[in-house]
């Protein structure tokens, strides 16, 4: 019987199952920056549970918390107050691996943190010679070393603070695609636009020519609401290769994870959230493998 058919309950017994399941593993490292000027549009949680859908699926991630508010690491369990993190990394060129930290629960998880320091990291770098790919420089360093070590990671995800700062474009100077989440509200796909008018403009022509977006996630879905239907049809129209149609519900399980510093994935991974990740997780995993697609198998509808 088709996935999509069957009960809530049956989606739900089907994606608890598919948590099992190896993920295709890609060809090399692929490296995601996770951007979006327009803040509180599901940035940070999207990228934290991509991440760990990705790490439950076999495969070996690291998230990038570029945020100076720090909330992957929250969502992560990582207590980043005694830590050293990014501001190490960029201003004093510090290794990325020398402040990687395990995420407690999943093997293949790991996590650079935001220290306290990182509001202060764009004043500090302005006057720095190649101060828009000092990221570039650092995670091209440690991906080297670990491949060196046959411990090539799978995926990168760097999350960005919602602005266009000099923070988020080292993180677009430093990956291959850009992954875009897009609140299912008004003024979301303008504030899309404008963003990839940066990375057309400025990125792209001076920086990293091969960046690209790549990936588009509707994020607070409502289906019960005209608005959330009407930005999902338009963004299907906006952009139709790069859309991973399974939107993702405006959900309190979703919402409450962080505050018991975990990703909707270990905190109640049978609501609709984590299923809904899950698939897009699958997703991304099988575009970038060169598999064929599946959308009714993660058990979501639209």
């Amino acid at each position: 019987m088709d996935d999509s058919r069957e009960t809530p309950r049956a989606q739900k017994v089907i994606g608890v199952r598919r948590l099992k399941e190896a993920m295709p593993t890609p060809i090399k490292t692929r490296i995601f920056t996770v951007a979006n000027q327009k803040g509180g549009v599901g940035k940070t949680t999207t990228t934290v549970n991509i991440a760990a859908a990705l790490a439950m699926g076999g495969l070996k991630v690291l998230v990038i918390d570029l945020d100076p508010q720090g909330n992957a690491c929250t969502a992560l369990g990582i207590d980043r107050e005694e830590l050293d993190g990014m501001f190490q990394v960029l201003v004093n060129d510090q290794s990325i691996a020398s402040i990687v930290q395990k995420v407690a629960g999943f093997p293949h998880l790991e996590c650079a943190p935001a220290d306290v320091e990182l509001r202060g990291a764009e004043m500090s770098m302005a006057s720095f010679i190649s101060a828009q790919t000092r990221l570039k420089l650092a995670i091209d360093n440690f991906l080297a070393e670990r491949e060196a070590r046959g411990e090539r990671l799978d995926y990168l995800f760097i999350d960005c603070p919602p602005s266009l700062g000099l923070l988020t474009i080292n993180a677009l100077a430093a990956a291959d695609e850009i992954l875009i989440p897009i609140q299912c509200e008004y003024y979301s796909i303008e504030g899309v636009k404008l963003l990839r008018e940066t990375v057309d403009q400025i990125v792209r022509t001076q920086l990293n020519k091969d960046l690209v977006v790549s990936t588009v996630v509707l994020t607070m879905f409502d289906s019960r609401t005209r608005l959330a239907n009407d930005v999902a049809n338009l963004a299907r129209q906006t952009f139709p290769r790069e859309l991973i149609d399974i939107p993702v519900p405006r959900a309190v399980r979703i919402s409450e994870a962080p505050a018991f510093m975990q990703t909707v994935m270990t905190w109640d991974a049978s609501s609709p959230g984590a299923i809904a990740y899950m698939g897009i997780a699958r997703e991304i995993a099988q575009r970038g493998s060169g598999l064929p697609k599946n959308n009714n198998e993660n058990g979501v509808s639209a």
